[in-house]
This record gives C-alpha cells, sequence and structure tokens, in this order.
C-alpha cells in the first residue's frame, strides 16, 4: 500500500473511521489484511464517503467470509440476494412500519442460527435528516465490568436462544416476527466466550434472542438477561453512530450487540444495503 490507511476514534470504546480505502476500487490482499488486522481490535469500523452496489458489497463481505441470505425472504435483494434492504419504505414508496419498528431493540444477529456469523456489513443510501442512527455496545468491555460473583456465575452458563423470543423480542415483536424461509429450533451458546483472534472474553447474551439458560427456571433466567443487557448497555460501552448517505460500517457479531434507535420520523426515508457474513 502506498498510502496505508489510518484509523481515527468516533466513540469512547467503539467507533473507528478507516481513512484512506475506497471500496469500490479492486481490493488488494494487504488491504484487506489491514482491514482484518484493524476489525479484530475495532469491532465497529466506518468507511465514509462510499458508493457501492448491492454485487460490490457482497465483494467486500467474501473478504472475510461467506455472505448468507437473511431470513426475511421479503428484504433480500432481487438481483443479489445475498444482500438485502433495510429499510422503512415498501416497493410502492409507502411507510413499511416492520421496516420501522424492526431491529430497534438490542440483539446480536441470528444467535438462533447453527453457526454464527462473523460481521455485518451496512451501507447507506438514504438517511434521514436528523438522527436516525444505529447503536453498538461493547460486550467486551462489558464482560470486564461485570462484579466477579456474576463473572463466576456466568463462566458455567450455557444461553438458550430463539429467534425472537427473549424479553425484548416478545415486548417488541409480539407475534409479527416476518414471515422466514425456514423454522428455527432453539440453540445453545455459552454465556461467556472468547474473541477468536484477540482472546478477549465476551459477554455473549442478548435480549431479542435469549430466553434462558440451561437448568435455570424463566423466573430466574429472564430478570438476568435484562440485568446483563441494561448492564452492557450503559451509555460508557455504546457508540451511536449518526448516518451519512455513504457510510460503509461493518461490526463484529461477537464483540457488539447492536439495535436501531428508533429516533427518526418514520416518514423520512431510510434505505439501507446490508450483508450478515459467515466463517469460510
Amino acid at each position: 500500500m502506498a498510502n496505508a490507511p489510518q484509523l481515527r476514534p468516533l466513540g469512547q470504546t467503539l467507533g473507528t473511521e478507516a481513512l484512506g480505502i475506497d471500496l469500490s476500487k479492486p481490493f488488494d490482499d494487504s488491504t484487506a489484511d489491514w482491514v482484518r488486522r484493524a476489525f479484530a481490535e475495532h469491532p465497529v469500523l466506518v468507511f465514509r464517503d462510499q458508493d457501492l452496489g448491492a454485487a460490490e458489497l457482497a465483494a467486500f463481505g467474501r473478504k472475510f467470509g461467506i455472505p448468507r441470505m437473511h431470513a426475511l425472504i421479503k428484504y433480500r435483494h432481487a438481483d443479489c440476494p445475498e444482500v438485502s434492504w433495510l429499510t422503512n419504505v415498501e416497493a410502492d414508496g409507502k411507510v413499511d412500519w416492520y421496516g420501522v419498528k424492526r431491529a430497534t431493540d438490542w440483539h446480536t444477529d441470528s444467535t438462533y442460527e447453527d453457526e454464527l456469523p462473523l460481521l455485518a456489513i451496512l451501507h447507506a443510501k438514504e438517511v434521514p435528516s436528523a438522527k436516525g442512527g444505529t447503536m453498538f455496545a461493547d460486550m467486551r468491555a462489558a464482560y470486564d465490568a461485570l462484579p466477579e460473583e456474576r463473572k463466576e456465575l456466568l463462566q458455567g452458563l450455557t444461553a438458550l436462544h430463539g429467534r425472537s423470543i427473549g424479553p425484548a423480542g416478545e415486548k417488541l415483536y409480539g407475534d409479527n416476527k416476518g414471515v422466514t424461509e425456514k423454522e428455527y429450533r432453539d440453540v445453545r451458546w455459552p454465556a461467556v466466550t472468547r474473541h477468536p483472534v484477540t482472546g478477549r472474553p465476551l459477554l455473549f447474551i442478548n435480549p431479542m434472542h435469549t430466553y434462558g439458560f440451561d437448568g435455570m427456571a424463566q423466573e430466574d433466567a429472564w430478570p438476568l438477561i435484562e440485568e446483563l443487557a441494561e448492564h452492557a448497555t450503559q451509555d460508557r460501552f455504546v457508540y451511536y453512530h449518526q448516518w451519512r448517505a455513504g457510510d460503509v460500517l461493518m461490526w463484529d457479531e461477537r464483540a457488539t450487540m447492536h439495535r436501531g434507535a428508533g429516533d427518526a420520523r418514520p416518514e423520512e426515508r431510510r434505505i439501507m444495503l446490508r450483508t450478515i457474513v459467515y466463517p469460510n
């Protein structure tokens, strides 16, 4: 790389801008390696002033793993189904209320799947005139700050995950959870895991999909899930990304939780492209 890219912090613990990379140009191995190294330490990485089509976004995702089709059929991109639309606009131009409400409580994507994603990439095409951001919580820092007795309890716990049946999923969606292509069965993941590159311990629960723990009654599990989510989403662990059209933002699905802030005027258009990337 003639001019090595640079990093610029955007938030306190999360949110880092990568300067000097044009994602529309051929992506050489040295640049890809630089992004991988930066991303291991900075799990919310932002590239400003980009203009990518769905196929280019998927090609960027393939530098890190395998982009996979989204569970919600309605939002898949017609020409590139491993990319989906994140939008509040219906095909006829009216407000898509599911699109407005979707993903506005804290979650980690697809923890109800048999295989966990590595990362997700979101590319802003149209954004509201104010607000309409996405919030990210640092699950590394959240784990580090837990009291020792909570760390000891969690080390031995296996969390139960379902599609939208955790405390936040029931509150946000009720019975309206969108049409998917397949039925999802419950899966189990350790409540504390380690980042595969850095080895840092991570708190791995989220109130959308985590609904219990092996061997724990639900009346005990839900308050614990809500307590941990409240702890992890304190201001000191959270980065609010204020979108600009042209932003490409990638986030680590293991080291973070996220949510749409849901604070923009719903009649203002919000159109983004997204892909979720799984291990090779």
